[in-house]
């Protein structure tokens, strides 16, 4: 079987750790570094870990086990609640460049409503994938309108991308901007006007 094709099962646990950690080498040999050097005799084992435990860590989170709601203390609440400058650390999938910025979230409860510290742990079980901006906001703003049923749900993130910061055009400073509208956000104008109101009121650069 060719290593294009090997998934962890068809390996043994040593076995695909030993290989991940030969392509790490080969990849430094590859950028011309000597994986030998003492700096970087130990990096193949922290770039596994880091990706495995931190970057991409969101795989293995269970989102819909993050959003247990609550009927008690959601009675009479029919406005948004906004959470907002939630911090997004990702990578993208084309050049496994970094991507980060933060995320605005807000939702109309129905009769439930959800602990707020929830909904950051979501923005991160998403950004801690291999993403593009524009599917990170839709899985977000999917996942609160799948789990929570409210009457609406609205998603922004503003985002740096080093795949083009530090490469390609090389230009630095630069926000993209991506947004997620759904329910009463996405069929009142005023509904939409006044979350970006917040949003947009005190907002910082990246």
């Amino acid at each position: 079987m060719s290593l294009d094709n090997a998934s962890p099962a068809d390996w043994s646990r040593a076995q695909y750790y030993q290989t991940t950690k030969d392509s790490v080498r080969n990849l430094l040999r590859f950028a011309g570094e000597d994986p030998g050097r003492g700096g970087l005799q130990d990096t193949p084992d922290r770039v596994l870990k880091a990706w495995r435990d931190h970057w991409c860590a969101g795989y293995d989170v269970d989102v819909g086990a993050l959003l247990k709601t609550f009927e008690d203390g959601a009675e009479g609440i029919d406005e948004m609640v906004v959470v907002k400058d939630i911090p997004v650390y990702s990578h993208c999938e084309h050049h496994l460049a970094a991507i980060f910025g933060r995320a605005h979230v807000a939702y109309i409860p129905d009769g439930r409503i959800v602990g707020l510290s929830k909904i950051n742990r979501v923005v991160d079980a998403f950004a801690r994938r291999l993403q593009v901006q524009e599917r990170l906001t839709r899985q977000v703003a999917d996942a609160l309108t799948e789990h929570l049923q409210p009457l609406g749900v609205a998603v922004m993130l503003e985002c740096r991308h080093l795949c083009m910061e530090s490469r390609g055009v090389c230009q630095q400073g630069h926000s993209t901007i991506t947004s997620a509208m759904r329910g009463a956000f996405r069929k009142e104008q005023d509904t939409r006007n006044e979350f970006l109101a917040i949003v947009n009121g005190g907002s910082r650069h990246v």
